[in-house]
C-alpha cells in the first residue's frame, strides 16, 4: 500500500469523504465496488475507512485508517462474510450489466450476435452467478467446479427446456460441460424464457443444495432477485450460431471497465481523481490477475494429474519391459530343452531300431483303435442327436394328445347335449302324437255330426218340399172356394 500513500504536492483526502465513500460501496472478495448510478467505482478494502473521524487533519488522517483496515481485514477473513460480499457484488454486477445491455440492444435496433460486447460480458456476469458457491467435484485431472450440472436439472422442471437441452448435446463441437453451460444460456435467451428457467430451478432449493454450497448465490435471495431482473431481456432479440464458436476454451473474466466511472469526479478535487483512477485501475489488474491466477492453478493441477499419470504408465513399461525379458529367458531356456531332448530322442530313436516294427504296429492298433473311437463318437453323437429328436416328437405328441383329448370332452360335451336334445324332440314328439291322436278322434266325431246334420238337412228340404206342396194344394183349394164363394 506504500505505492498508493498520497504525496506531499497531493491533497490528502479527509476521512468524512473517505466515510460517504464507503456507506455507498458494496463488496467483492478483498474489492469494494462504489454505485454511482449506473456505473461503478472500485475500490481496495485497506484505503477506505468506515467510521468517521470526529477531527479530521491531514497528518493522523492516514494513521487511523491503518487501524480501521486491520480490523477490516480481520473482519473479512470469515468465509460467511466473504460469501456474503461476494453475493452482493454479482447481484449488483447482475443489474448494470442486464440495464446495460437493454438499453444498448433498444438504441442499436437490431437483433444481437455473439460479437456484441454487452452481450458477452452478460453471460460473462451469468457464468460466474452460477459459479459462485459450487460444490468441487473430484475427477482425475483434479477438482472440477461445473454449473452445467445444475442447468441440466431445467429440463425435469420444465418441459419446455428438454428441446434447447438436446441441442446443446447435439452440438459437435463442445467437448466440456463448460461449454454446454455457455451454449445453454444462449440458447435459452434466444428463447426468452432464461427468466422463466432460473425460477424455476431456483424455486427447488432441494435439488440444488446437491451442486451448491448452503451460502451460494443460487441459494440465497440474491438468486431470487437476479432471476426477476432477466425478465426484462424478453424485449430484445439475439441470434447465435454456436457451431463455429469455441464455447470450450473461452475465458471468464468480467471486463470492469465497461462500467467503471470515478466516484468522486463531481465531488471530489484533482488529487481524489487521481488516487481513485489509480486505485480502480489497481483493483481491475488484480482481478484479471486473480482470474488469470486461478486458470493457472487449474493447468498446474491438470499438468500434475498428467505428470502422474505419466510416471504411473512409464511404471507400467518398465515393468513390461521386465516381463518381456523374462519371456524371452524363459523362451530361450525352453528352446535349449527342446534341443536336448530332441538329440535324447535321436539317441534312443537308434538304440531302439530292434524294436521299430513292434513301435509301429502300436502305432497302426493305436491308430485304428482312434479311429473306432471317432466312430463310436460319432455314432454316439447321431444317437444323442435321434434321442433328441424322439423327445420332441414325444413332446409334439404329447401336445397333440392333449388338444385331441381337450377335443375329445367338448364332442363329448356336445354329444351330451344333442342326447338331452334329442330326448326333450322325443318328448315333444309324443306329445303330437297324442294331440294328434285326439284330433283326429274329434274330426271323426266332427264328420259324424256333420253327416248326421247333412241328413237332418235333406230331411228338412224334403218336409219343406211337402210344406211347399200342402201349401200349392191350399192356395188351389181356397182359390176354388173363393171362385165358387163368387
Amino acid at each position: 500500500m506504500s505505492a498508493l500513500t498520497p504525496q506531499s504536492d497531493m491533497p490528502t483526502p479527509t476521512t468524512d469523504k473517505i466515510t460517504q465513500a464507503a456507506m455507498e460501496t458494496i463488496y467483492l472478495c478483498k474489492f469494494r465496488v462504489s454505485m454511482d448510478g449506473e456505473w461503478l467505482c472500485l475500490r481496495e478494502l485497506d484505503d477506505i475507512s468506515l467510521t468517521p473521524d470526529p477531527e479530521p487533519t491531514h497528518e493522523d488522517s492516514w494513521e487511523d485508517l491503518t487501524d480501521v483496515v486491520e480490523q477490516l481485514r480481520d473482519d473479512t477473513e470469515d468465509p460467511d462474510y466473504l460469501m456474503a460480499n461476494e453475493r452482493m457484488n454479482l447481484m449488483n454486477m447482475a443489474k448494470l450489466s442486464i440495464k446495460g445491455l437493454i438499453e444498448s440492444a433498444l438504441n442499436l435496433g437490431r437483433t444481437l450476435d455473439s460479437d456484441y460486447a454487452p452481450l458477452q460480458q452478460f453471460f460473462v456476469v451469468m457464468e460466474h452467478c452460477l459459479k459462485h458457491g459450487l460444490k468441487a467435484k473430484k475427477t482425475f485431472l483434479g477438482q472440477n467446479k461445473s454449473f452445467w450440472g445444475p442447468l441440466e436439472l431445467v429440463e425435469k422442471l420444465v418441459p419446455e427446456a428438454a428441446e434447447i437441452t438436446a441441442s446443446v448435446k447435439d452440438l459437435p463441437g463442445l467437448k466440456t460441460p463448460v461449454g454446454r453451460g455457455r451454449a445453454w444460456l444462449r440458447l435459452a435467451l434466444m428463447q426468452k424464457k432464461l427468466s422463466e428457467y432460473m425460477k424455476a430451478l431456483i424455486n427447488r432449493k432441494d435439488l440444488l443444495s446437491e451442486f451448491y454450497e448452503p451460502n451460494a448465490l443460487m441459494m440465497e435471495e440474491e438468486g431470487a432477485i437476479i432471476a426477476g431482473l432477466l425478465v426484462g431481456l424478453n424485449v430484445i432479440d439475439a441470434n447465435f450460431c454456436m457451431k463455429g464458436e469455441d464455447l470450450d476454451s473461452q475465458v471468464g473474466v468480467i471486463d470492469f471497465s465497461m462500467y467503471l466511472k470515478d466516484g468522486n469526479s463531481t465531488k471530489g478535487n484533482e488529487g481524489d481523481g487521481q488516487i481513485t483512477a489509480i486505485l480502480d485501475q489497481k483493483n481491475y489488474v488484480e482481478e484479471l490477475n486473480r482470474h488469470l491466477s486461478a486458470t493457472v492453478n487449474n493447468l498446474q493441477a491438470k499438468v500434475d494429474a498428467l505428470e502422474k499419470s505419466n510416471t504411473k504408465l512409464t511404471e507400467e513399461l518398465a515393468v513390461a519391459n521386465n516381463r518381456i525379458i523374462t519371456l524371452q529367458e524363459e523362451m530361450e531356456r525352453v528352446k535349449e530343452e527342446g534341443s536336448y531332448l530332441l538329440e535324447s530322442n535321436r539317441k534312443v530313436a537308434k538304440d531302439r531300431t530292434a524294436d521299430g516294427h513292434a513301435l509301429t504296429e502300436a502305432r497302426k492298433q493305436l491308430k485304428e483303435e482312434t479311429q473306432l473311437r471317432l466312430d463310436v463318437e460319432k455314432e454316439l453323437e447321431v444317437q444323442i442327436g435321434m434321442r433328441q429328436e424322439m423327445e420332441l416328437a414325444m413332446k409334439m405328441l404329447e401336445k397333440d394328445v392333449c388338444e385331441k383329448q381337450d377335443t375329445l370332452v367338448a364332442l363329448r360335451q356336445q354329444l351330451d347335449d344333442l342326447r338331452a336334445l334329442k330326448h326333450e324332440l322325443s318328448f315333444k314328439l309324443q306329445s303330437s302324437d297324442m294331440g294328434a291322436k285326439q284330433k283326429s278322434e274329434l274330426n271323426s266325431r266332427l264328420e259324424e255330426k256333420t253327416n248326421q246334420m247333412a241328413a237332418t238337412i235333406k230331411q228338412l228340404e224334403q218336409s219343406e218340399k211337402d210344406l211347399v206342396k200342402q201349401a200349392k194344394t191350399l192356395n188351389s183349394a181356397a182359390n176354388k172356394l173363393i171362385q165358387k164363394h163368387h
